[in-house]
């Protein structure tokens, strides 16, 4: 049987070109190499290249092929781990739609709303039984006035760039002081900010995706953060959060938020795989919504590949759904 060509996207251009690395070695494994032929394409802002055992062999982007031992490699499909831009925020998919090649992810459109913190809260407001902390976004151009903000929103606050990933720039901001070192933290990061309202309660992150023509949601994690919030720090530092799959939750409770994360699903008009994030306070347990990655980490430890064993699947048969269910 012929094996499909899968070109395997990793790097991009964010402080996460190492995380992406790691998720691409763990996809490379699970792929099924009797139905697949995987070649990891390393993004760059300077290159696109395939490293081959002779050295690295740039790709043409005319048609998004190699050439090996002087012949042409063409893709049937490209699986996209790149966390952040150009494979997160919809560029690498508007190209790829281009040429006719279909991928893994959300679709242009909805990569670059979801990219957008602010914007993706506006869509999902409304569901049945999903709540947002009250939030406010600046632009770098424009004035930042910080008394209006203390006075608006109620401390602490998280400080983070709007179209940002794995928490890079963020800041929890207890007073009005704070509030302009952690923007010009953020702002470093992102021509956009956003000012939300900390919500105190436990955190929980649950994969959600289309298989076999059926939306299903894998089992939450519970994360619990060593450091005062579940920053970058925390989630790539060994030993620096603890992370617990499946979560300990009533099973009505667990009902009820797999319909909120379907209606999300669906309200975004999501593809593939996502990992959405949320709070449940511990006095209320409502449901507060945080966001939606659609090209959530796929190393062995990351919170994905957890789910997907806790749910009793093979990793390689999920990633070979997701190809198929696409193709």
């Amino acid at each position: 049987m012929k094996t499909k060509n899968i070109a395997l996207c990793a790097g991009g251009f964010t402080g996460e070109y190492e995380v992406s690395i790691n998720s691409a070695k763990n996809i490379a494994a699970n792929l099924n190499p009797e139905k697949y032929t995987v070649y990891t394409i390393l993004i760059n802002r300077d290159r696109w290249f395939y490293e081959s055992a002779n050295g690295p062999v740039d790709v043409d982007k005319s048609d998004f092929s190699i050439i090996l031992n002087g012949a042409k490699v063409k893709f049937d499909f490209a699986f996209i781990t790149i966390h952040g831009t150009p494979g997160e925020d919809g560029k690498l998919q508007g190209y790829l739609d281009m040429l006719g090649i279909p991928y893994n992810t959300c679709d242009a459109t909805t990569s670059a709303i979801t990219m957008n913190k602010a914007y993706t809260k506006a869509l999902v407001e409304g569901i049945h039984g999903l709540h947002t902390a009250r939030s406010t976004r600046l632009f770098r151009d424009d004035m930042h006035d910080v008394a209006g903000i203390a006075a608006t929103l109620k401390f602490p606050l998280f400080v983070k760039a709007n179209n940002g990933g794995s928490s890079v720039g963020m800041s929890k901001v207890h007073n009005a002081a704070g509030l302009p070192d952690a923007l010009k933290k953020a702002f470093h990061e992102d021509d956009q900010v956003l000012v939300e309202e900390f919500i105190q309660g436990r955190e929980f992150s649950r994969g959600v995706a289309r298989l076999d023509g059926k939306i299903v949601v894998l089992p939450a994690s519970e994360i619990i953060s060593k450091t005062e919030f579940f920053d970058y720090e925390a989630k790539y530092t060994a030993g620096a959060s603890e992370e617990i799959t499946p979560a300990d939750l009533p099973t009505e409770k667990n009902d009820e938020i797999a319909e909120i994360l379907t209606e999300i699903y669906l309200r975004l008009n999501c593809k593939g795989m996502v990992r959405i994030d949320f709070i449940l306070p511990e006095a209320t347990g409502d449901f507060y919504f945080i966001e939606v990655n659609t090209t959530p980490g796929q190393s062995d430890a990351s919170l994905i590949p957890q789910q997907v064993r806790a749910a009793g699947m093979d990793l390689s048969e999920f990633y070979g759904a997701l190809v198929e269910g696409a193709l």
